[in-house]
């Protein structure tokens, strides 16, 4: 039965290697070409049809799961997957077309009310719209998070690794298999996806791991798996990041909408960290506040609390660093222009 029980992660990860084989083929390479512009952080075209394989991957693990018969996927989190299914093809047509910024913002509110409405009882009017803008704040974010090497790849291995451990050990099998799938198709794409990357994974991968991991995350509360600040925990350093450039921006009057590189994680490449020394930054970040949501999932509120306070604490000391250091950074790339001059 403990061998079953990691028959779906190991299919998730076989399949989405094989799929990564075949788009870093010679044919597959020509498809979706990422091409820089005013936000990228690379110099030359890279493929982003990278979550077209992590997809594949997820299917292929649930398969798996639904064939051993380990354990017997909700209507709640089939209807998920097939939300998110549908979030991968709009996203797909966006990559490909270029989608209207309202109509792919239309599709993420679409997706995140109907799994509100299917998965949760939620009849407070307010807290609905509380998690409605939540779920898709979360498939933007991680959109907006998507723009380093191993950065997206990395929190989706942390992150749904970390909801697969919780759910493991409340004894939820199911979300336990669903989540170590997505954990190990996104491990798989890492490996291709890690400095210097191979392939993006595209608004196709994620678009739909963003709303996954909020989707998801109501579905652990629903289910009495884990507390609702839980999900918050795990995806922190993903939401700091894309909240508070998001606040700056609007604070400054900036047009929110159009590309940027005022990530923090954005500034420590430009600063010199690179696209390595960002992602290991990012990735202590990611298991220190997935430790500590795992660590006190079941402790007194109290503890709780005063977890997730000091959590957070931590990620906004860590962003004022980085804002110091890009004050002088900036300066001395000014004062050096200057000189040159």
């Amino acid at each position: 039965m403990r061998t079953m029980q990691f028959l779906p992660a190991l299919a998730a990860f076989v399949v989405a290697l094989a799929c990564l084989w075949v788009l870093l083929s010679r044919f597959g390479r020509r498809l979706m070409l990422d091409r820089p512009n005013e936000r990228s952080l690379h110099a030359r075209p890279v493929p982003r049809s990278g979550g077209i394989a992590i997809a594949a991957g997820i299917a292929a693990g649930m398969a798996v799961n639904a064939e051993a018969g380990a354990a017997a996927t909700s209507f709640v989190s089939g209807a998920t997957l097939c939300v998110a299914g549908a979030l991968a093809l709009v996203s797909l047509a966006d990559d490909v077309f270029t989608l209207p910024t309202l109509l792919r913002f239309a599709a993420h509110l679409s997706a995140a009310g109907l799994v509100l409405v299917l998965g949760t009882d939620v009849a407070d009017p307010a807290l609905f719209a509380v998690l409605l803008l939540a779920v898709a704040w979360y498939a933007n974010l991680y959109n907006f998070m998507d723009g380093s090497d191993g950065l997206a790849g990395g929190m989706a291995v942390f992150g749904f690794g970390a909801y697969a451990l919780a759910a493991h050990q409340s004894g939820n099998a199911a979300l336990a298999a669903l989540n170590g799938s997505i954990a190990a198709a996104s491990l798989a794409f890492l490996l291709v996806n890690f400095h210097p990357a191979r392939l993006f994974m595209g608004d196709v991968g994620s678009v739909p791991l963003g709303f996954l991991a909020g989707a998801l995350g109501l579905l652990g509360w629903r289910e009495g798996t884990w507390p609702l600040w839980f999900p918050v925990l795990v995806f922190a350093p993903f939401i700091c990041d894309a909240t508070l450039t998001l606040v700056k921006r609007l604070w400054r009057g900036e047009k929110v909408w159009l590309a940027h590189k005022d990530h923090y994680y954005q500034r420590l490449v430009l600063m010199g960290f690179g696209h390595r020394g960002t992602a290991w930054i990012e990735y202590a970040a990611m298991a220190g506040c997935a430790a500590t949501a795992l660590l006190f999932r079941a402790a007194e509120p109290g503890m709780q609390a005063a977890a997730l306070g000091a959590a957070v604490a931590v990620l906004v000391a860590i962003a004022a660093w980085v804002d110091v250091r890009w004050a002088r950074w900036s300066r001395g790339q000014r004062d050096s222009g200057g000189a040159a001059a």
